[in-house]
């Protein structure tokens, strides 16, 4: 699949470097200990920069030994200054790992 048809993204002509076009539907993912009820922490978290976040969009994956959790989830995202306040909201819980 070419850069330009990727839904929301377009290829800058001067850059290899993709650009994402704004607002688009992009999904997160968060991944952290299995040790707390992460699903219910990122909603709690994300409605706060997000708050039509669609909690049936949101999906839970153990690792195969059980030791982290991955919660998946899609947002409007309306800019990067959103998604960059999602992501230090995210890593400020203490709780998540890593955000994808």
């Amino acid at each position: 699949m070419s850069n330009s048809s990727a839904k929301g993204l377009s290829a800058s002509s001067s850059e290899d470097e993709v650009k994402i076009e704004f607002p688009c539907d992009y999904p997160i993912k968060a991944i952290g200990s299995n040790n707390i009820d992460l699903k219910a922490l990122v909603i709690e978290t994300v409605k706060v920069h997000a708050p039509d976040l669609d909690e049936n969009r949101v999906t839970l994956n153990e690792s195969s030994k059980g030791t982290f959790v991955s919660v998946r989830f899609h947002i409007y995202a309306t800019g990067e200054a959103q998604l960059k306040a999602i992501h230090e909201a995210l890593m400020a819980t203490g709780h998540i790992k890593m955000v994808i």
